[in-house]
């Protein structure tokens, strides 16, 4: 069987679904097996397609318009595509860049597998420039991470403010942007640094 799935970005009604019906049951597919979505590709949790997906059986060959409207995220669309395939599902694009995937045929699994396969490389890609970033961080004194609340010059602050027994450490802290457990982390309660205050003073 063939089912059909849509989808349009705005549902304020300045875009419709009507030109990618129209492909789909050109293409064979009958109007109640087509599903649709007023949502954007970049949300993997969507009612329509959560739906057509259910409602798809091993034999069953899933059909989309163009590559895009199935969503815009790589990774989903692979795992996406890889979920289908496990459960002995096709997968047909009519039109568009996608369109020589149908992985009901040899080579549009040739195709896809290519797709899936660049999408492996990219993932390790972009943990090798992770890696490699880090560690040059490293090796310049830089760690990975959010930023420090605490600076130096906050550090210095606090060092003297909480040596003044007059002051307040409420107003202290929102002044320096840092919650009282960071200030008590790096200075005690009469103005004597604390270890975390010793090693950012060294960091600098």
């Amino acid at each position: 069987m063939l089912i059909g799935y849509m989808r349009v970005s705005k549902s304020d009604g300045s875009q419709t679904t009507d030109p990618q019906r129209d492909g789909l049951i050109v293409a064979g597919v009958k109007p109640e097996h087509l599903y649709e979505d007023m949502a954007s590709g970049k949300k993997d949790d969507r009612p329509g397609l959560n739906a057509c997906l259910k409602a798809l059986r091993e034999g069953d060959t899933l059909l989309v318009w163009k590559l895009d409207r199935l969503g815009r995220n790589l990774r989903h669309l692979i795992n996406t595509v890889h979920d289908l395939t496990t459960r002995g599902i096709g997968l047909k694009v009519l039109t568009g860049q996608g369109a020589a995937i149908d992985t009901t045929t040899s080579a549009g699994k040739l195709v896809f597998g290519i797709f899936a396969s660049l999408a492996e490389f990219e993932r390790e890609l972009i943990s090798e420039r992770t890696k490699e970033g880090l560690k040059s961080a490293r090796a310049r004194g830089r760690k990975g991470g959010r930023p420090y609340k605490m600076t130096a010059a906050k550090l210095r602050l606090a060092k003297a403010a909480m040596g003044q027994p007059e002051t307040k450490i409420g107003p202290l802290c929102k002044e320096l942007g840092v919650t009282r457990q960071t200030l008590y982390r790096h200075v005690c309660p009469k103005g004597t640094l604390r270890s975390d205050g010793e090693k950012l003073l060294r960091r600098i």
